[in-house]
């Protein structure tokens, strides 16, 4: 059997933030363009906070799909907790639509 991964990553929609996480998603590696540190500290944080979920959610799916494939009863798999691909991707479509991609501003730096 294939060992599972430590590690999963996540980025923003524009690709302009990067995120490495556990499988519980904790951050153990940022990337940030240097335009996001312009905006406000406060959505910085909040951005890396939602993409470190969503690794986590990711990282959760493929330890289910590990589960499922040495054979674990699919009642088991339920009780475990661990999310479904529908619900990951239902999630995902959420986040989507309310991902701010509108600028903060029209101004910009030269």
């Amino acid at each position: 059997m294939e060992e599972f991964p430590t590690e999963f990553t996540a980025s923003s929609l524009t690709g302009a933030i990067v995120v490495r996480t556990t499988e519980q998603g904790l951050p153990v590696g940022i990337i940030v363009d240097a335009d996001e540190l312009q905006q406000d500290p406060t959505a910085l944080a909040a951005e890396v906070l939602r993409l470190c979920q969503k690794s986590a959610k990711r990282a959760g799916l493929a330890r289910r799909e590990q589960l499922a494939a040495v054979g674990f009863d699919p009642k088991l798999l339920a009780a475990t907790g661990l999310p479904t691909e529908a619900e990951v991707a239902a999630a995902e479509i959420v986040e989507e639509q309310e991902y701010d991609t509108e600028p903060q501003s029209w101004l910009r730096s030269v």
